[in-house]
């Protein structure tokens, strides 16, 4: 898969919703429930952080999921990109880029949201043919006025910013023309995962998904 592929693929994804969620997910007993909720309320693209030991079992439940695109956070190392294409991961976002990591994705044809939070970071991603990326840690790194400044002089770059947002600022992402949708965890709360309640996590799914963009 070369560069311009994962990106059109990466736009594809990012299309589907306003909201990918990101999900630190500890059980995978709770892996098809939970996806089955977030999917019923209109966020069908899934983001599973590698940040727990469950995560690749977690992945492997929601791959089955019926009109969900799971795919893998938190990629880090080539190893990381194997194990998630192993487990069934459709697409992979990692908090910023190596040549490592990228010659690995491209290798296992694992479409990427390279992250970048800073112009040069963008240009070179662009300059490798990447023109869809994650922009991290989106509050941290200025946020939307930020994202709007660097898209200024980069029009040709979209991006899924994603760290520090809330149904409260959401909107300031999506209404940016450089930004395709956002990346959130708020869709899926501890305590509703939790306690099992897939109902309220429906409703916070659809809330997100009729956000504006």
């Amino acid at each position: 898969m070369t560069p311009q592929q994962a990106s059109l693929r990466a736009r594809e994804i990012a299309a589907l919703a306003p909201i990918i969620p990101v999900l630190v997910v500890e059980e995978a007993g709770v892996a098809r429930p939970l996806a089955k909720a977030l999917v019923a309320g209109g966020l069908p693209a899934l983001e599973v952080t590698l940040r727990t030991p469950a995560a690749l079992d977690v992945i492997r439940e929601m791959a089955t999921v019926e009109g969900g695109v799971v795919g893998a956070g938190t990629l880090l190392t080539p190893a990381d990109v194997q194990a998630a294409k192993e487990a069934g991961a459709r697409f992979g976002v990692s908090p910023g880029a190596t040549d490592r990591l990228l010659d690995a994705c491209e290798e296992a044809d694992l479409p990427l949201l390279p992250g970048a939070a800073t112009a040069s970071e963008a240009m070179r991603l662009f300059e490798r043919g990447y023109d869809m990326l994650k922009f991290f840690p989106a509050e941290a790194a200025g946020g939307a006025p930020a994202l709007k400044a660097i898209g200024a002089p980069i029009p040709q770059v979209a991006f899924c910013p994603t760290g520090g947002i809330s149904i409260k600022n959401a909107n300031d992402y999506l209404s940016l023309p450089n930004v395709l949708c956002a990346g959130g965890s708020w869709v899926a709360p501890k305590d509703a995962v939790a306690a099992g309640d897939w109902a309220r996590i429906e409703a916070l799914a659809r809330e997100a998904a009729a956000l504006p963009r």
